[in-house]
């Protein structure tokens, strides 16, 4: 028992000796550092001046590095621009993969901001003046915030009322202009989006809609696949981006640039400095770790505008795809565009996953505790033994815990918002290259309607076209000479080529005067409707000479009629409008008259008068499209009528009728045809051979028709002969084995 007990005392003493020799150590190491830190403050109090000097001096070189550094990346990144020539693509480097912020981008932004905001003296600089006057204000209304929520603090901890009490009533007034301020920040920014997608669209329409470009771009042209979606979407996508970047990207910049300055007088250049190495840091790991926005941005618009495109063209070709019951096929397609859309999307959406959680442990927590830490530095630093001398210039203001805790609150708020500005700069990053892949797009568009406007085009070569002679090359890679003519149409050494460079004909040579009305025959991809295409302007003539009237003296009807949305008047008027109608002098009744020659006077009181709207290509039927159309030819009265196979759908004698009303109205008919009932209506015949060759030459209906009948009986007679010649055979061959 004793023996225990004296056990008992003895680690009872070895515990109490232990413990009195760590306790020992650790307060031998904390007085260490104690020491330690206010050497370091005195130190700093004895070489602030110079402290101070070396850390603007290494700011200055900072920034002057920064800068070196972007104007050399500027200079090794100059894109050399695709250049087109002769309608062939001459890349000087690869293509990029996406959107980059780069100098190309810059440049690319500068164009579309000069379009976007035309002039200096305009609505959007008045918009973006104003803007920026409300954000300015903001901003030091955020600052005069700041202040007032630490005089409200200080208040309530000294225990005077009536100074919190008139804190709150400040508090309440500056809620007035700052809801204001918010409210019209917001409308302002809105309404810039609206102009710069209209000044935009505007832009895109006047030269997409000029001329002929809107059909030059989907079919001489292979860069722009979905010209619907980069002007609906894109355009409008790229206006929000542009507008709202402006408003996250100014306010922030300006905020921080105030918070710091205001920080820079409460805690120092040097808490301060410390604060921004940290950011700074903490700022190039999240550039190393940020996916490729700008590129994951422009992808996923290529792809929408992808699966835009599949289902636009089923509704286009979906009779034809009924009729062949390719529903399945098209489903396979349309649901394969649509998974690499749900593909990238998901992978995207992954990505935004791991760096927002990155981004938002940096900038809301990482320098929350930075900024806290500099906040309470000068606090405790006068705690420090031995550092009384110090605190005047460690502390801002007096000691008592009113003045203490007033400083704390009001330097902790512009920590904070100075964080959630450098913050919201940093999501921007995001946005802007986001905004990249929308400004890469749109230049894009911009670019091939301009190369386009010009007669430039880039068209991949497949087929025979990918693998053409030297001499086809040349054919393709020159231009002819479009002349215009009073009132013939004529064709000097004009080769036809399609848009994917297949040379149909090398030299087509022609001459069509008012009266000689031309039948066109041949088989089928020949180039009969690519020298229609040719002389409608449609197609760049590769060389020679075309002789034509002004684009108003020739009208188009194709096989399968336009029938644009309107009334039933505009179908007959079409392209003119009610008012140009008037100012021709025709009336609804002389429109009566027209419908009366192709025996559809009926139709008005049957679809509900002239001004009934309707689906018109769902509402009429075949016959009754083709009937239309050349209704609208008797409207316009050109001086030559290109005619496509544009009465396979009506009765011959309503095609009689119809021919020979052309004929007097003093129309020149140049007609793709194989009924022979149309041969008395055309005194000249241009025929293909399929090979390459033509023959063109007076057209005798009769004689033709004779020579016709005569070729079918001699060809049914040798067809005959064979089966004859056949049947000998095997009777010779039957009777031998007998």
């Amino acid at each position: 028992m004793v023996a225990a007990l004296n056990s008992d005392l003895f680690v009872g003493a070895f515990i109490k000796k232990m413990q009195s020799v760590l306790f020992g150590q650790v307060h031998d190491f904390k007085r260490k550092q104690l020491v330690v830190l206010t050497r370091m403050v005195f130190l700093y109090a004895k070489y602030q001046k110079h402290v101070k000097r070396s850390i603007v001096v290494l700011i200055c070189v900072a920034l002057a590095e920064r800068i070196h550094k972007m104007a050399r990346l500027m200079t090794s990144q100059r894109a050399s621009p695709n250049t087109i020539k002769d309608g062939q693509a001459e890349t000087g480097k690869p293509r990029r993969s996406g959107a980059q912020l780069d100098k190309r981008f810059f440049d690319n932004l500068r164009r579309l901001i000069a379009i976007v905001v035309p002039r200096a003296l305009s609505k959007e600089s008045a918009m973006l003046a104003a803007h920026t006057l409300l954000l300015i204000f903001r901003t030091f209304l955020s600052v005069a915030v700041a202040a007032l929520d630490g005089q409200i603090v200080s208040a309530l901890v000294r225990l005077q009322g009536q100074e919190f009490l008139w804190g709150i009533v400040r508090w309440m007034g500056m809620a007035v202009p700052a809801t204001l301020t918010n409210s019209l920040l917001t409308y302002l920014q809105t309404v810039l989006a609206i102009r710069f997608r209209q000044n935009l669209t505007e832009h895109v329409h006047k030269k997409y809609l000029g001329g002929n470009t809107y059909y030059a771009v989907g079919n001489l042209d292979d860069r722009v696949r979905n010209a619907d979606q980069l002007i609906a979407v894109d355009i409008r996508k790229f206006s929000d981006s542009l507008a709202e970047l402006y408003s996250n990207l100014a306010k922030p910049t300006l905020d921080a640039f105030v918070y710091n300055v205001q920080l820079a007088r409460s805690l120092g250049v040097e808490s301060l400095f410390g604060i921004m190495l940290i950011i700074q840091a903490s700022m190039g790991m999240l550039r190393v770790l940020a996916p490729p926005f700008g590129q994951l941005v422009s992808q996923e618009q290529r792809l929408e505008g992808e699966f835009h495109f599949a289902h636009s063209r089923l509704i286009e070709h979906a009779e034809e795809v009924a009729l062949y019951r390719g529903h399945e096929a098209e489903k396979r397609s349309i649901t394969r565009r649509y998974m690499r859309l749900v593909r990238h999307v998901s992978r995207v959406v992954r990505l935004n996953v791991f760096y927002g959680m990155l981004e938002d442990f940096v900038v809301k927590y990482f320098w929350g505790a930075a900024g806290l830490v500099a906040c309470a530095a000068p606090v405790f630093a006068q705690r420090l033994p031995g550092t009384s001398a110090v605190a005047a210039v460690a502390a801002s203001g007096s000691n008592d815990l009113g003045s203490r805790t007033r400083d704390f609150i009001t330097n902790r708020r512009l920590l904070l918002s100075g964080s959630d500005a450098l913050g919201r700069m940093m999501y921007s990053y995001k946005e802007i290259v986001e905004l990249a892949g929308y400004t890469e797009r749109v230049t894009d568009l911009l670019t091939v309607l301009d190369d386009v406007g010009d007669g430039r085009f880039v068209k991949t070569k497949v087929g025979t076209a990918a693998a053409k002679t030297t001499d086809e090359a040349d054919i393709v890679s020159q231009r002819g000479r479009v002349v215009e003519s009073t009132d013939d149409v004529e064709f000097i050494g004009v080769p036809i080529v399609s848009p994917n460079g297949d040379v149909l004909v090398r030299s087509l040579s022609f001459h069509v005067t008012p009266g000689r009305h031309l039948l066109i025959v041949g088989p089928n991809g020949c180039g009969k409707s690519s020298m229609f295409r040719i002389l409608g302007g449609l197609w760049p003539v590769y060389g020679g000479t075309l002789r034509k009237p002004s684009v108003s003296q020739i009208f188009y009807i194709p096989q399968r009629p336009y029938l644009p949305i309107g009334t039933l008047r505009d179908q007959l008027i079409y392209p003119d409008s009610a008012a140009e109608m008037k100012a021709k002098g025709i009336t609804d009744a002389d429109l009566l008259d027209i419908l009366d020659v192709v025996q559809m006077r009926h139709v008005v009181e049957r679809e509900g008068g002239w001004d009934a709207v309707k689906l018109w290509k769902d509402a009429l039927s075949g016959g009754d499209k083709q009937r239309i159309a050349m209704a609208r030819l008797f409207y316009h009265r050109p001086r030559y009528a290109i005619m496509d196979e544009c009465t396979s759908a009506v009765s011959m004698d309503i095609e009689k009728t119809m021919y020979t009303h052309a004929t007097n109205l003093g129309i020149t008919l140049l007609t793709v045809s194989h009924r022979q009932s149309l041969w008395q209506y055309h005194n000249y015949i241009l025929q293909y051979d399929g090979q390459g060759g033509y023959v063109f030459s007076k057209l005798d209906p009769e004689r033709r028709i004779q020579l016709m009948e005569e070729k079918q009986q001699i060809e049914q007679e040798l067809a005959s002969i064979k089966e004859m010649e056949l049947r000998l055979q095997d009777l010779e061959m039957q009777a031998a084995t007998y």
